[in-house]
C-alpha cells in the first residue's frame, strides 16, 4: 500500500523521508525523523509507534540494523515493513513475511527505499537512483525520488496521499508537507506544494528564532 524513502544529507546534516500510498494521510502514520538522530518509516499494515521507537533506539546508540532487530520482537512484526537511518551508519530495512503484495527494497549509502503492493519490484531502485543523481536540498532530492517511484509504476492501485518530512538542527521539522487525500496524483500535488514552500523555509526559521529579524511577514494587514 506504500512506497517510501528515508535519507540523510551529509552536507547539511538533515534527515528526511517521503512517502506515497493509496491510503489516506499516509505521512501522518508512516514517516518520522529527529534532529541529530535520524529518520524511520513504518509501513504495510502500519504500527505508527514503531518509527518513534526506532528513533529512540538509535538515539540510545543502536545502529539502524540493531534498532530494527530489536523491533522484530514486537507483536505482529511479520505484517510490517520498516526502515531506519542514522547519522553515519548504513541504513537498514526489514520486511515481514506477511507483508502484502509485490515487495521490494533497496539500500544505498545515504538512503533506503521500500514498498509493498507495488506495480513493479523496480520501484524502490528507481527511487534510489533518482535520489542519488539529484543535486540540491534534501527535500528536493526526496521529492525527485518519490516522483521517480511514481513514474516507475508506484503502487499497484491508485495513489491518494503523499508526504514530505525534513528535520534540520531544530527540534521541529523545517519541512512537513502532506497531501492527505487527493483524487489524482498526490505526488505531483506535493511537489507543487514543496516548490511554493521552498523559498520561504529560511523565513519561517528566522521568525521562530527571532521575529525581530523578520519585520515583514508578507501577508495582508502586515505594516
Amino acid at each position: 500500500m506504500t512506497f517510501s524513502i528515508i535519507a540523510r544529507c551529509q552536507r547539511s546534516g538533515q534527515f528526511g523521508a517521503a512517502v506515497a500510498s493509496s491510503s489516506p494521510a499516509v505521512a501522518a502514520r508512516c514517516i518520522r525523523a529527529r534532529s541529530g538522530v535520524g529518520a524511520a518509516a513504518s509501513q504495510n499494515i502500519t504500527d505508527p509507534a514503531l518509527g518513534p521507537r526506532a528513533l529512540d533506539l538509535m538515539a540510545g546508540g543502536d545502529t539502524p540494523a540493531d534498532a530494527l532487530q530489536t523491533l522484530q520482537q514486537t507483536p505482529f512484526i511479520e505484517y510490517r515493513q520498516l526502515m531506519a537511518i542514522d547519522t553515519h551508519r548504513p541504513p537498514a530495512v526489514f520486511t515481514g513475511g506477511k507483508a502484502l503484495g509485490t515487495l521490494a527494497s533497496v539500500v544505498g549509502q545515504h538512503a533506503a527505499c521500500a514498498g509493498n503492493m507495488l506495480a513493479s519490484r523496480e520501484v524502490p531502485a528507481a527511487m534510489l537512483a533518482a535520489f542519488e543523481r539529484t543535486d540540491g536540498p534534501l527535500a528536493e532530492r526526496l521529492m525527485q525520488a518519490l516522483l521517480a517511484g511514481q513514474a516507475a509504476g508506484g503502487e499497484e492501485g491508485p495513489v491518494h496521499s503523499a508526504g514530505l518530512l525534513v528535520y534540520g538542527d531544530l527540534d521541529w521539522p523545517i519541512v512537513d508537507l502532506r497531501m492527505d487525500w487527493v483524487e489524482a496524483d498526490p505526488v505531483a500535488a506535493l511537489h507543487r506544494a514543496w516548490q511554493v514552500y521552498a523559498p520561504q523555509i529560511d523565513d519561517y526559521v528566522t521568525r521562530a528564532r527571532d521575529p525581530r529579524s523578520a519585520p515583514s511577514f508578507g501577508v495582508p494587514g502586515d505594516f
